[in-house]
This record gives C-alpha cells, structure tokens and sequence, in this order.
C-alpha cells in the first residue's frame, strides 16, 4: 500500500466538504438536499464511482464550483468519495440535509481551510483514510478568547 498527501486549497470565501457514499444515484440526490437546503445556494459537487465506468460524476448551481469539484474529486481519485463546494453558506447550513441522504456513509471534513486528504492507494483502488484540516492549536482558550468567540457567534448571528 501506498499513501498519498492531495493538498487542496479552498477558494477564498467557499466552503468544502468532503464525504463518502454508495451509490451512483448519491450525485442527484445530493444536488436535491443541497439546492433545497438553501435558497440559491451557489454549489458544485463531484462524486467518484467505485464500478462499473468508474466516473466522477458532477452536478451544481454553479458551473465553476462544479467544475473545481470535479477536479478535486478526480485528484483524490477514491471511490465512493465525494466533495462538495459551497459559496454563500457554510456547512452548518446544509449539513443535516446531506447526511440524511441515504447513500452517505460519512463526512471527513467540512472547512474553508486549506486541507490535505490522506489517500491510501491499493492495487484494488484508492480510499480515504482521513484528512488535515487547517493548523495545529496554538494554544489552550483563555478567558479573553472565550468572550471573543461568544461575541463572534452573537456578531455574525448563530447566537442571540
């Protein structure tokens, strides 16, 4: 077994998230919770088969979105894996939605961080192992931190 580091980079301002699933028809059903989720959610999603043609298979809102995701899909080159890009929501907003797709089997991230997907490659294929998602801590939260968060999550209005 080999394994393998695939750096990707998250546009400024999107949202990735990377997941795993079963099935052919995970690409449609997830485009229907991702464009119900949200009102003119701007997506794009890939979806890499495991069989049969062995596709990454694609749809979106977006046509740039959809196509970085197919591109980041194909760089990772697992199958059953997917990814997803987001512009205008945060992962927050749509998680729910697509793990109650039926299909999916798991979310490894969801980030605007830089994130390097750890690969193992077999002569059968390759899988996802994990991923590394942003820096290490720098630290452990102080009482200023803390308040800082608290007034973050009330600022951009997750809290009252």
């Amino acid at each position: 077994m080999k394994t393998l580091e695939v750096d990707l980079d998250v546009p400024e301002g999107d949202q990735l998230i990377i997941g795993q699933a079963h099935f052919i028809k995970t690409v449609e059903d997830l485009y229907e919770a991702l464009a119900t989720a949200v009102p003119g959610l701007k997506f794009g999603l890939a979806f890499c088969e495991a069989s049969g043609k062995a596709l990454v298979r694609s749809e979106g809102s977006d046509g740039e979105l959809e196509k970085l995701a197919s591109g980041y899909a194909a760089r990772i080159g697992a199958g059953h894996s997917f990814v997803v890009l987001l512009r205008g929501a945060f992962p927050i907003n749509v998680m729910n939605r697509m793990k109650s797709v039926e299909e999916v089997a798991g979310v490894f991230c969801a980030t605007s961080n830089p994130v390097t997907v750890i690969v193992a490659e077999t002569g059968r294929g390759r899988g996802v192992l994990g991923v590394v998602d942003g820096v290490s801590p720098k630290g452990v939260e102080g009482p200023a931190d803390r308040a800082e968060r608290r007034e973050f999550l009330r600022k951009i209005g997750y809290k009252r």
